[in-house]
């Protein structure tokens, strides 16, 4: 598939999910990576006004199961679900920022695989610096 077929491809799962709530687009993709933002809202905010972390992860997340689906070898017979997830908060975004996730393949192994996901500002101050490990599974029959 072409970077143009993934990208449009992952933004027509979003409707009715998570992904829509929060506003998480995906823009971009290329030889394993695949790229997604959201612009920080009014609900993304935790009390002190900065960007939640659980917003952060969420995107985080986002776009590191969607890039191990997306790389998946047979993701007919095969779904990647996430198995663990670590973080590291190193900056803070506020409210209209647009933050940019890049998750990136370290991993392809046949029942997992690791992603990195770096969280970074428009102008590409780190923001989170995430690890995320996905446990590759035999999609249920129908």
């Amino acid at each position: 598939m072409s970077k143009e077929e993934i990208v449009a491809a992952c933004n027509a799962r979003c409707p009715d999910t998570l992904m829509e709530t929060l506003g998480i687009i995906y823009t971009d993709a290329g030889e394993n990576w695949l790229q997604g933002e959201m612009t920080v809202t009014q609900g993304h905010l935790q009390p002190m006004g900065l960007l939640h972390g659980g917003a952060t992860l969420s995107l985080a997340e986002t776009l590191g199961s969607a890039a191990s689906h997306v790389f998946l070898r047979d993701p007919v017979g095969y779904a990647a679900v996430g198995l663990s997830i670590q973080a590291n908060h190193i900056k803070s975004a506020h409210l209209g920022d647009r933050v940019i996730a890049t998750a990136k393949m370290l991993h392809k192994g046949r029942r997992t695989h690791v992603v990195e996901v770096r969280v970074t500002l428009a102008g590409g101050e780190l923001v989170s610096f995430v690890t995320m490990t996905n446990a590759i599974i035999q999609r249920p029959s129908a």
